[in-house]
This record gives structure tokens, sequence and C-alpha cells, in this order.
């Protein structure tokens, strides 16, 4: 990876060069990326591939207008035409009264070390024998019949930003995965299932072959699966999608969707919107966190926050121009690439385990539907309407029972955060995650 202060004296002459070609005020950011992937299928080599890029965006405010323009050419002719063509652009832009980089007393004078770089880069052996490991784990167990087969990934992205008014930082960050899924059973009696990890420093990595082994169970496990009569009953939500639950919440409470009118929450600042037990954090200060970062999009400083506290909505999440819109402060959590403006995002998002148990949450549900898998994407984010296709595991006299699928489950968001209660299985995994969670009175639609 390239010397991150080369990166940052190219963003600085970018920005010299638009303040020179008749910017009022600038910022520049430039990611650069290596990836590697080692895949096998059956034993055997089925891709090795090796990715590059270096990409870099300028964005120019003349007034109260702005542009942005990307490249990936860094020579000096092609840096001089972009910087052109984005401040003609901004002149001619329509007028936007939120837009416009930070205060300078707003910025962040601090880059906390948050070990989210691991250096040393993997070579294709063990990234070969990470995926063969985990392959043959899952397909040793009794009832795998195929595999889908298993990769195993690293990479590593720079990112630097740079301001006219004084801000110039950069990071690195790494990642390190893999994956498996695997086919159990024969002919039109086949299920699929599947296993990751994923983590900043390789030696956080779990066992190989013991993730191979679970996705091999959980196909083998899924096997001659029911369909169900069409009733109400409360659903359990297993950790590999309840952290879906909070991307939802994040879309509602988003500055974006809140400025526009078009959240099913757009009312609910500082109202209780779930029971008392549940709380939900952002931390992009986390150690070794998977999305954590040292400032945000625009050079603010990140941190911790309490966005749903003992059921009470705290905050939106904002960049500046959400930020300015709605009359209030940027929360930190502008998110951007190369060829568009900032948008806020939030990172590092978990709810706070429960102190029940998943057996505690299930043992009292006469009968009921404990999901393994969501397809589809039917959620409305202005009424919060909520349906989407399911399977997993039915639930009888307080004990998960045959496998289910081609369900349907459906409800509200409002609804369900309301009636909503987490377990104790909390396991960061994703960046957004989430415990066992239990939602009562839930549609269920089936044969």
């Amino acid at each position: 990876m390239p010397d991150e202060q080369d990166s940052l004296n190219i963003l600085e002459n970018i920005l010299h060069m638009a303040k020179t070609n008749g910017a009022d005020t600038a910022d520049a950011v430039m990611l650069k990326s290596v990836s590697l992937e080692f895949g096998v299928r059956l034993g055997k080599t089925e891709k090795l591939e090796r990715a590059e890029s270096h990409d870099l965006g300028l964005r120019v405010f003349v007034g109260n207008k702005q542009a942005v323009v990307s490249s990936t050419d860094y020579t000096f002719d092609a840096l001089t035409e972009m910087v052109q063509r984005c401040v003609a652009m901004a002149k001619i832009a329509p007028d936007d009264a939120c837009c416009g980089i930070a205060d300078i007393d707003d910025l962040a004078t601090e880059s906390p070390d948050l070990d989210i770089n691991d250096p040393i880069e993997p070579n294709t052996a063990s990234l070969r024998d990470i995926a063969l490991e985990a392959e043959d784990a899952a397909r040793a167990v009794a009832g795998v019949s195929n595999s889908e087969g298993a990769d195993a990934n690293w990479s590593q992205s720079q990112i630097a930003l740079a301001t006219t008014n004084g801000f110039s930082s950069s990071y690195s960050v790494s990642n390190h995965s893999f994956s498996i899924s695997v086919v159990a059973g024969e002919g039109t009696a086949m299920e699929r299932d599947y296993n990751f990890a994923t983590a900043v420093h390789a030696n956080d990595l779990p066992s190989p072959s013991g993730i191979g082994k679970t996705a091999g169970l959980r196909a083998v496990k899924r096997l001659n699966p029911k369909k169900k009569k069409t009733k109400q009953m409360p659903v359990i939500f297993d950790p590999r999608v309840s952290g879906g639950l909070i991307q939802h919440l994040l879309a509602a409470i988003n500055g974006n969707a809140i400025a526009r009118g078009t959240s099913f929450l757009k009312e609910e600042i500082n109202q209780k919107i779930f029971p008392q037990c549940v709380s939900v954090v952002e931390d992009p200060l986390r150690k070794r966190g998977l999305r954590s970062k040292p400032f945000d999009g625009e050079g603010l400083p990140t941190g911790r926050k309490v966005l749903v506290e003992k059921g009470k909505l705290n905050t939106w999440i904002m960049d500046l121009s959400s930020a300015r819109k709605l009359g209030l402060s940027s929360t930190g959590n502008a998110s951007r690439g190369v060829g568009a403006p900032p948008l806020p995002a939030a990172t590092n998002v978990w709810m706070e385990p429960g102190s029940k148990s998943p057996h505690d949450l299930i043992e009292n549900i006469t009968e009921g539907f404990y999901i393994t898998e969501l397809i589809g994407m039917g959620v409305n984010g202005v009424t919060g309407d909520y349906s989407r296709g399911a399977s997993g595991f039915w639930i009888e006299n307080g004990e998960v029972t045959c496998p289910v699928s081609e369900m349907t489950i459906a409800g509200n968001l409002k609804t369900m955060f309301s009636n909503m209660t987490p377990a104790s299985d909390l396991n960061f995994r994703l960046g957004v995650d989430a415990p066992s969670i239990r939602v009562d009175a839930m549609t269920v639609a089936g044969a």
C-alpha cells in the first residue's frame, strides 16, 4: 500500500488547484485498495483473484453550489482537467443552502489508534489452506452431498481526506474473511446452508474447520422442511438475521430520510419506541471493529453514541447537510465514496444483549417460528410495513422442532419494535449486530 503522506500531498495539491481555479472551498478524498481472493470447490482450486484500485474524488463549492468529480488518472494533465471541470460544474449547479464543508473548530484534531490495520498480507497458499479446511470440514458432515464452494479473502484499504480549511488525515483498514456453503440431501430434496467469519486481524478469525462443520450441520438440519398454516404467533430471529432489524432502524433514523419526511419514525425523537430492555449503541472507535474509523467523511470526529437508551430514541444519524436541513449539528456520521457528496451512515452498531438466554425466550412459546434465513426486501421505510420470505424451524411447546420453508412473516416495524425482547447471545460478527430477538404477535403465512 502506498505511503499515506503521498496520498495527502496529492490531495492538498488538488485543493490548491481548485482554489486557484475559482472554488471558494473544497474537499478531496482518495481511496486505495488491494484485495486477494482464493476459492475452492470440491477440493479443487476454482478461482484466484487479485484486484487493486485507486480512486480520487474532488468536491468544490462556489457560493451555495457544489459539484463532485472523480478520477482514476493521477497524471498532472488529468488532474488539471478534473479540477477545471469540477469548478465549471459547480458554477452552474443549483443552489443548496445546506451544502459546505465543516467549520474549522468542529474538525477532528486527533486520530486515535483503533488497531484496524493488519500489516501482514497473506500469501495465496495460506488462503487456499483456509478455504480447503473449511470445505473439508463441511463435506465431512454426514448427509452433506455437495459443495457450493469455499472462499478465503483478504483486503486492505487506505482512506485519505483533505479540506481547504486545514483538515488532512488518513488511515488504513484491513479485513480477513472466509465462507463456506454446502448442500445436503439428493434430487429434489436438497437444502443448502452456509457459515462465514470475518475479522480485522487474521489472528482473530475462528477455526476454519469449526466454521465449516457448522455449515454442514446447518444444511443437514434443514432437510425435509415442512410448510405450516397461516396464523399469528411469536417469532425468534436468529443472530444471523436479527441484525437486519437494526438495519431497518438505522434507515429510519437516517438524517436524510428525516429531512425528507420519508421515515416512519420521523416524529419519534426522544420517544419510547422499544421496550425498556432494548438499547442500541454505535461506536466507530471500537478497537479492531469491523467498521471503525477515527474521523468521518467530512473530517469530523467520531465517537460512541447510544442511539436507543432503554427503549427511548435519542438521536438521528446525520452528516453536515442533513443536520443543517434539520437545524441540528452533525453527529459525525458522514460516509462517502469518490463520486458523490457524503451521506449519513452508522458504523459498528449493536443491540445490547438482554438478560435471558435464547432458551428462555423460547421455552414459553406454545407455537412459534425460529427464523434463520430471510428472503426479499419487502420493507416500506415510509410506513414501516414489513413483509419478507423466511425459513427456519418450528417451535412447539418451548422446543425447536422441524425445519420449515417457503414461509412469509409480516407486520409493522413500529409494532415489532415495541414487542421486541433481546437474548443474551450477542456476538460481534458483521459491524451491525444483534443477539437473538423475540418479536411477539407477528403474522406467519404458509400453506
